[in-house]
This record gives C-alpha cells, sequence and structure tokens, in this order.
C-alpha cells in the first residue's frame, strides 16, 4: 500500500505529492524542520516539537502556516491512514514558492509549503543498539553559526555522518575550537563521578527537545546534571557517555576515536534515563 503524505491541506499517496522547483526549501535550503517519535500510536514530546518549530520558523521569518491543533490533527491523521504503531512523523516547513529564484526573501504574500510523512519503525524503543553503544569519532565542525534553529540545511552533517560510515563507527561528535558541539543528528554527553555533563545552550547547537526532557527527568531522579562544553579527551576519560535526539531516545556511547568509555559498553546512568525516559515518554504521549 502506498504510503499516504499530508502535502499543504491534502492528504495524497506519496506518489502523487509535488513540490514546485521553484519552493526556497529545494533551492535555499530555506525552511525548518521537526521530526516527532511515535510510540504505541502516541506522539512523542509533540508541545515541545511545537515550541521548537514556532522558534525555528520566527528566526528564518517565515509565517507559522499552521495551529498547534492542526498540526496535531494533521500527524494523528497521518498515523491512523499509515497504520503507525511505532515510528515517526517528519514535519517541513518552507517559506514557499515566490515563482522565480532570488536570495532576497519573498513578498509576506507568498504561502509557506508544508509537507509531512510517516515513517514506521516497528520496535523503536527496542532498538538493539541500546545494548552494545554507538562507537563514533570526532570531526572538524564546519556548520553555519546559527544550530540553533531547525533547518534543512543538512549536508555538513551527512557529510560527518558519512564519514563515521567509511570509517566503520555510528556516528560523529562535531568539535569546534577544541570542543564538543554535538552529534550529526543528536546532543551530547559524558558522565564523570556521577555528573552528566552537556553543552549548555546557545547558538552552536540545537535546542534538542528530548535533552530537555532527559535533563528534566535527570533532575527529578536527582541525578547531577551541569551544563558546560568537553573535549574528546575528556569524554574518553569519562566513566560514559551518551547521546540523546527523538529518534535515538538516549543512546549509550561505548567508543570515542578507538578509545573506549569506561568499561566499553554502555553504562548505568545511560541505561537508567532510556528506561525513564521511554516509560514516562509512553504514559505523556498524545
Amino acid at each position: 500500500m502506498s504510503r499516504i503524505v499530508y502535502l499543504n491541506g491534502t492528504y495524497l499517496p506519496e506518489a502523487e505529492a509535488s513540490v514546485s522547483v521553484f519552493d526556497r526549501g529545494f533551492l535555499m535550503a530555506d525552511g525548518v524542520y521537526e521530526v516527532v517519535s511515535v510510540l504505541d500510536g502516541k506522539l512523542i514530546d509533540f508541545e515541545g516539537h511545537m515550541v521548537r518549530l514556532k522558534r525555528s520558523l520566527s528566526e528564518l521569518q517565515i509565517a507559522n502556516p499552521l495551529s498547534d491543533d492542526e498540526y496535531l490533527e494533521a500527524h494523528r491523521a497521518l498515523l491512523e491512514k499509515n497504520g503507525i504503531g511505532d515510528g515517526l512523523v517528519y514535519l517541513q516547513v518552507t517559506r514557499g514558492n515566490p515563482g522565480d529564484r532570488d536570495f532576497a526573501y519573498p513578498a509576506a504574500d507568498v504561502t509557506p509549503t508544508v509537507v509531512m510523512f510517516t515513517q514506521s519503525k516497528p520496535g523503536l524503543a527496542d532498538n538493539p543498539a541500546a545494548k552494545t553503544g554507538w562507537r563514533v569519532i570526532g570531526v572538524e565542525d564546519l556548520r553555519w553559526g546559527r544550530r540553533d534553529i531547525k533547518t534543512v540545511q543538512l549536508l555538513y552533517p551527512s557529510m560527518a555522518k558519512m564519514e563515521a560510515k567509511a570509517r566503520g563507527v555510528d556516528d560523529a561528535w562535531m568539535v569546534e575550537d577544541g570542543r564538543v558541539t554535538e552529534g550529526t543528528s543528536n546532543n551530547a554527553y559524558i558522565v564523570k563521578g556521577g555528573t552528566i555533563v552537556t553543552r549548555e545552550l546557545s547558538n552552536d547547537i540545537l535546542h534538542g527537545i528530548t535533552r530537555a526532557a532527559v535533563l528534566r527527568f535527570a533532575a527529578e531522579a536527582q541525578m547531577k546534571v551541569e551544563e558546560r562544553s568537553f573535549t574528546i579527551a575528556e569524554a574518553q576519560e569519562a566513566d560514559e557517555a551518551f547521546v540523546t535526539s527523538a529518534s535515538a531516545f538516549v543512546m549509550p556511547v561505548v567508543e570515542i576515536d578507538g578509545a573506549k568509555i569506561g568499561s566499553g559498553a554502555p553504562g548505568p546512568v545511560a541505561a537508567r534515563l532510556r528506561e525513564i525516559y521511554i516509560e514516562e515518554s509512553r504514559k505523556l504521549g498524545v
């Protein structure tokens, strides 16, 4: 059965969905996106994703074309139409089609383009990698300076991910001025002496929705959290490391640039945070 997608208010088979060649998302990467996880047919952290979406649109001066309720209705409709139990809903909003190509923003009356589609991932919460952990490498962070805006310009993270793949590991941690910023599609953490360390929020990193939830759950579990930057060398000497994202939840990291982290196996802090996050997300999903 063909997947049903959402395009500008219409639900249609993916093979019939098309966007203009003049859409600025295609020509200029002039758009933003969100990815919402789905567990047991429920949307995870939906409200947080909507807050970040509106912030990203505002930073790029793109008019928000739908209300939160309309986004929610469309997400739920796509889950039903595609029979999604566990998986993801991808949402993208671009500045739209001004009818021609120009570096300058088009007039305010151009209607943004809204695209949504699902990806089915049965057993999303039971990823076997959580039992073994990821291996990562460090790469230079060559992205633009506004990483706090979740734009669709993902070429360099894709290049870093491909470098990791070519070197036989799972992901890359990007490094700027000697300090880790984040992973290719996730926020990065280390654990030392029981303290969770992760880079503070700024324009340098994406303000992860899963990051916010995990840090909240960590505080509720009386775990100590320190928001500051750290080096690859410090990470290699840590007791544990992990990443968070909407699709990986909490994923242990067991090796960085060939050096084992702690015992070389997923540690108890990451394992507990993953357990808490998945348990609470199942309760709070909408």
